[in-house]
């Protein structure tokens, strides 16, 4: 088996990738997971794996500093990208340092993903796994074959994973009636702690239940994943301090719950559409 280690700083993305492939019967396994670039990198130094599906904007370290400082570092895992339309620059980059591939998010589906794995397969089959030699940093990837991961999102057989982007407006009306004890006690907890460190670990804690339970009764009581909630409260909130406020947008970033700016602008724009400045902007031609 050839052990892939997942790199996805959303849980919710992570977790989707991790259920909708059968791993084994493509001759892989998920050998670990890790929320962002440094803690990957850890993990590949104590255990290097075959393949890397890694994010490629992340908080600490993004997926092409990641890429980077493997390659640097000696060791040959082969690398998928996940990317959103945007990150192209960010593409451009991680193929020059090697990736073997990417994938944009919002229109990964089961056979997109199942079919690049199976080329990943039969290369890692043919060089002799991780050990095989990459080009050197800078050299363009002698065959990228990107253009073979961006399936069709209207393809009969797509089943694409629950990441899309969309307008953020005001939850209230949508969590106002959930009555369920726990559910409504996170909700509550996240409307006044927004800011702060949030994580699936720590609200499953606070509600002292499990995490796998925790994660999957938000989803079901709420309709979305406890993470993707939270971005939108945060973005709702980054939304009222565009409109009220002359703050700049990192520092908007921050008081909302982002350490990270490029993170920021990443979740702004997935669920509104636009950049935080052109919201901003927008909205004062509006008026």
């Amino acid at each position: 088996m050839w052990k892939v280690l997942l790199v996805e700083d959303e849980v919710f993305v992570r977790e989707s990738v991790r259920e909708i492939i059968a791993w084994e019967e493509l001759g892989f396994t998920v050998a670990g997971e890790a929320g962002n670039g440094g803690e990957a990198l850890e993990m590949i130094r104590r255990d290097p794996p075959d393949l890397v599906l890694a994010d490629i904007v992340m908080p600490e370290m993004d997926g092409v500093e990641l890429l980077r400082r493997t390659r640097e570092e000696g060791y040959r895992s082969r690398f998928i990208m996940l990317t959103c339309i945007g990150e192209f620059e960010y593409v451009r980059q991680a193929m020059e340092y090697g990736a073997s591939n990417y994938i944009l998010k919002l229109s990964m589906s089961v056979n997109s993903l199942r079919d690049t794995l199976r080329k990943v397969s039969t290369e890692l089959s043919r060089d002799g796994g991780a050990d095989l030699v990459t080009p050197e940093i800078g050299e363009a990837n002698p065959q990228p074959a990107a253009a073979a991961a961006v399936q069709s999102t209207s393809a009969p057989t797509s089943s694409p994973i629950t990441a899309t982007a969309a307008s953020s407006h005001s939850l209230t009306r949508t969590t106002a009636d959930i009555s369920h004890p726990e559910v409504r006690k996170i909700i509550d907890y996240i409307a006044e702690h927004y800011a702060q460190d949030i994580t699936v670990k720590s609200m499953a804690q606070y509600v002292m239940m499990g995490e796998n339970y925790v994660s999957a009764l938000f989803k079901k009581k709420t309709g979305q994943t406890l993470i993707h909630y939270l971005h939108r409260i945060r973005v709702e909130k980054a939304q009222e301090y565009l409109l009220h406020t002359d703050l700049p947008v990192h520092e908007i970033g921050q008081r909302v719950g982002f350490i990270n700016d490029n993170y920021f602008i990443k979740i702004f724009k997935r669920l509104t559409q636009m950049t935080p400045s052109k919201y901003r902007q927008w909205n004062k031609i509006a008026q």
